[in-house]
C-alpha cells in the first residue's frame, strides 16, 4: 500500500478511492449470494478470486516498481506482457459480464422483495426457475439499466469518472451494510450494545476514511451514484406513502357489516348467478368500492367473497397456512371473506389455479364451520383446521390441508397464527388482534342418540351450501377491483400536491395494474372507479 501511495512523476499523491478499485470486482461476486450457497461463495472467492486478485495485483505492483520511472501511463494492461495480453483481455470481459450479472440479479432481487411490501410500484416478475424462487427477471429494470449503462458510457466518456462513481457506490453499500448490521447485532442476534457499537466503530472508521476519499470525486464522476440513490429513494417514498394514505381512506370510509346484511329484493338488489371475488386491502368491514359498485349496479353475486392479498416479511408461507376464511353475515347471506397470505419470495397462482383452490378451502371452511356450529368437533384424534379470532365479525379460520388445531379459551398460546406487517398492519391490530394458536387434536363425534333426529336437518343446510357454491362456481366467477385516482386535499403543501397528484399517479398509471399483477382474465374483471382524497 505504502508503494502505491508513494509520489508519482506528476507529483501528486494517489487518492485512498482509488484503492478501492481493487475491491470492486471482487466485492459484486457477492450480489450472488441471495442465488448460491454460501459454500459456493466461500469455496469461489478462497480458491479462484483470491488468488487471482493476489497473483493480479502483485505483479502490476512488481512491474510498477521496477519500470515507474520509463513508464507514462499507469494501467495494468502496461504490465501484462505481449503474449498474455489478448487472452487475459477476453477473461477480463468474462469476468465483467460475471461482475455486471450479479449486480443485476441483486437488483432484480431487491425490486422484487420492495414491491413485495409495497415499497416500489409494480412491475412485471418472471420467475426463470421452477424450483428455486429466488432467481427471478424483471424486463422493465432489465431495460433501465441498460439505458442507463449506455448513458453513462456515452456521458463520461472516460474509465477515470466511471470509476470514481464505482468507488462511491460501494463504499455507500459498504457502509449502509455496517450500520444495518450494527442493528442485528443488537435486535436479531440479542447481543449486548456495546458490541454493536465497537463493530460500529472499528468498520465505520474504516469506511469512512475511504467514503470520505471517494466523496473527494464528487464533480468528477461520484455524483452519480448519489443522484441515482436519491431519485430511487423519492420514487419509492412517494409510492409508499400514498399506498398508506389509500389504505387509511379505505379504513375510514368502509362500510358496516348491518349495510350488506340490509341489502335485499326490498331495496331493488337482485343476487345473480355466479362467484363475486371483491379484492380490497381490508382485511375487516365492507370496502367502499364496493357500495360505490351496488349503488350503480343494484345487484351482486349469489356467493360473495371479499378477497383480501397480503405479503409478509417472511420469505415463504406454506401452503396450509396460506388462507384464512371467514363468514360475513349468518350461513344464508353466503358471504365470505378470505384472506390469502404470500411470503415475499412465493410464487402467486395463476387465476385459474386460484379460483379452484379458493373455492376449495371455501368448501373445507363450510364443512369445518357447519360440524363446529353444531358441536360435532370435540378434542380427538383427527385434524382438520388452524384457528385464529377476529375482534369483528366472525372467527377466521386458517384453512389447510394439514392436521387441524382447535383455539381453547384457558389455552396458553405458542404461536401466532396471523400477522400483518404490510400496509395498514399498525391499523389492523386494532380490527383484527393477533390470537395464539395451541395445538389440539379434533375429532367429528356424532351422538347416535340424542342427535339423530337433527342429523338429517343438519346434513340438508350443509348439503345446500356446498351445492350453492359449486353451482356458482359452474355460473362463473367475476373478479371486482377498484379503480383508482388519488389526489391531495385542499390545504395540503406543494411538496404532498407534487407527490401526490403528479408523482404518485405517474407511476400509478405508468406501472403494472393490480387486474394484472393478480393476473385476473379482461373478460372477468369489473373496475369501480374511486376517486381517494388523501
Amino acid at each position: 500500500m505504502f508503494k502505491f501511495l508513494k509520489k508519482t512523476r506528476k507529483g501528486g499523491w494517489m487518492s485512498l478511492g482509488g484503492i478501492l478499485l481493487c475491491i470492486t470486482g471482487s466485492e459484486a461476486m457477492f450480489a450472488d449470494l441471495g442465488h448460491f450457497s454460501y459454500a459456493a461463495i466461500q469455496i469461489a472467492f478462497t480458491f479462484l478470486v483470491y488468488p487471482a486478485l493476489i497473483l493480479a495485483y502483485m505483479g502490476q505492483a512488481a512491474y510498477l516498481s521496477k519500470h515507474h520511472h520509463t513508464i507514462h501511463r499507469i494501467g495494468f494492461y502496461v504490465s501484462v506482457p505481449e503474449s498474455v495480453r489478448w487472452p487475459v483481455l477476453i477473461i477480463a470481459i468474462l469476468a465483467s459480464v460475471v461482475g455486471s450479472q450479479a449486480i443485476i440479479s441483486g437488483t432484480f432481487s431487491i425490486i422484487n422483495q420492495s414491491q413485495s411490501l409495497g415499497c416500489f410500484p409494480r412491475v412485471k416478475v418472471v420467475h426463470t426457475n421452477d424450483k428455486i424462487h429466488g432467481q427471478v427477471y424483471i424486463p422493465e429494470i432489465n431495460w433501465i439499466l441498460m439505458i442507463l449503462c449506455i448513458a453513462v458510457t456515452i456521458g463520461f466518456r472516460d474509465t477515470k469518472h466511471m470509476g470514481n462513481a464505482s468507488g462511491l457506490a460501494v463504499m455507500a453499500v459498504m457502509m449502509v451494510t455496517t450500520c444495518l448490521t450494527s442493528l442485528v447485532i443488537i435486535l436479531c442476534w440479542h447481543k449486548p450494545p456495546i458490541v454493536a457499537l465497537c463493530f460500529l466503530l472499528f468498520f465505520g472508521s474504516i469506511e469512512l476514511l475511504y467514503f470520505s476519499a471517494s466523496l473527494i470525486k464528487f464533480l468528477e464522476g461520484a455524483w452519480l451514484p448519489i443522484l441515482l440513490a436519491l431519485f430511487l429513494v423519492t420514487v419509492m417514498f412517494v409510492w409508499h406513502y400514498a399506498t398508506i394514505k389509500k389504505y387509511e381512506y379505505d379504513l375510514h370510509n368502509k362500510v358496516s357489516l348491518e349495510w350488506l346484511l340490509a341489502l335485499g329484493p326490498s331495496l331493488g338488489i337482485a343476487r345473480v348467478p355466479g362467484i363475486g371475488l371483491v379484492f380490497t386491502d381490508l382485511t375487516s368491514g365492507i370496502p367502499a368500492n364496493f357500495s360505490r359498485f351496488v349503488t350503480n349496479l343494484p345487484a351482486f353475486h349469489r356467493v360473495l367473497v371479499f378477497v383480501c392479498v397480503k405479503s409478509v416479511t417472511v420469505p415463504y408461507i406454506p401452503p396450509a397456512e396460506r388462507y384464512l376464511v371467514g363468514r360475513v353475515g349468518p350461513a344464508t347471506h353466503r358471504s365470505y371473506r378470505c384472506i390469502v397470505r404470500y411470503g415475499y419470495r412465493d410464487v402467486h397462482q395463476d387465476v385459474d389455479s386460484f379460483e379452484s383452490e379458493l373455492v376449495q378451502r371455501l368448501a373445507d371452511f363450510i364443512r369445518y364451520d357447519h360440524y363446529k356450529a353444531h358441536g360435532m368437533i370435540d378434542a380427538g384424534e383427527d385434524d382438520c383446521s388452524r384457528s385464529a379470532a377476529s375482534s369483528s365479525e366472525y372467527r377466521l379460520t386458517v384453512i389447510g390441508t394439514v392436521p387441524a388445531f382447535e383455539m381453547e379459551d384457558n389455552a396458553q398460546p405458542e404461536s401466532v397464527s396471523i400477522g400483518f406487517s404490510t400496509v395498514g398492519s399498525v391499523t389492523d391490530a386494532i380490527e383484527m388482534e393477533p390470537v395464539g394458536v395451541v395445538e389440539r387434536r379434533v375429532r367429528f363425534a356424532i351422538d347416535n342418540d340424542s342427535d339423530s333426529d337433527s342429523r338429517p336437518e343438519m346434513d340438508v343446510q350443509l348439503q345446500e351450501e356446498l351445492e350453492d357454491l359449486y353451482e356458482a362456481q359452474q355460473a362463473g366467477t367475476a373478479f371486482m377491483l377498484g379503480h383508482s385516482h388519488v389526489k391531495a386535499k385542499q390545504g395540503s403543501s406543494v411538496f404532498k400536491r407534487l407527490a401526490i397528484n403528479f408523482g404518485y399517479n405517474f407511476l400509478r398509471r405508468n406501472c403494472r395494474g393490480p387486474d394484472v399483477a393478480l393476473k385476473v382474465p379482461p373478460a372477468s374483471l369489473l373496475e369501480v372507479g374511486m376517486v381517494y382524497v388523501v
